[in-house]
């Protein structure tokens, strides 16, 4: 038995990662428990021709981010970890600082007290060191800050595509397999 995949998302911009990362784990069949934050429905919203419901209807099982009795508020349930996509400044503020007010921060507290995968898509630019720092200490406490960042050696020719590439690399630190981007293979001639 597989065990699932939680999936938080807040409500930073690119809501897009967050909503590809669940199709994708549904397509790869990948279970997935899903935390959507209220100001992430907000996003959804602004920044998808979905509704909320057609996103929490992608995933497995939905919680309520007020819920800290949900399963994934306990490390006796089992997952294969958590990933936050996107992730607010003050999602990570509240992990970096096990400040534990909502399901969100919760669930992440315990995937990294558990010793679980915990990866964060930090969105925010430009940075200041406030924002550095928190990266630092959650990095410390055994998180994994892999932010949206474009590459263009697979050669993209849509947003999509550029959007893949990140949600693969995600992918990549689950040892989830996947065809989302072409793989470097080297380049030039020595």
């Amino acid at each position: 038995m597989t065990h699932p995949l939680v999936v938080a998302l807040t409500g930073a911009t690119g809501m897009i990662y967050g909503v590809e990362m669940l199709k994708v784990l549904k397509q790869l069949g990948i279970p997935t428990h899903l935390i959507v934050s209220e100001s992430a429905g907000i996003s959804i919203g602004i920044e998808t021709d979905m509704t909320v419901q057609d996103v929490k209807a992608l995933a497995d099982v939905v919680y309520s981010n007020k819920d800290l009795a949900a399963a994934v508020s306990s490390g006796s349930f089992k997952t294969q970890g958590m990933i936050v996509a996107p992730c607010t400044i003050k999602s990570l503020s509240g992990i970096a600082n096990s400040y534990n007010d909502n399901l969100v921060t919760r669930a992440a507290d315990v995937t990294l007290k558990e010793r679980r995968k915990l990866v964060l898509m930090v969105r925010e630019a430009p940075l200041h060191k406030g924002h550095l720092e928190l990266m630092t200490r959650a990095v410390d406490l055994g998180a994994v800050i892999l932010p949206p960042m474009p590459a263009f050696y697979h050669g993209p020719k849509t947003i999509l595509d550029v959007v893949h590439q990140s949600v693969g690399k995600v992918l990549d630190q689950f040892d989830i397999e996947h065809n989302l981007f072409e793989r470097w293979k080297g380049g030039g001639s020595a």
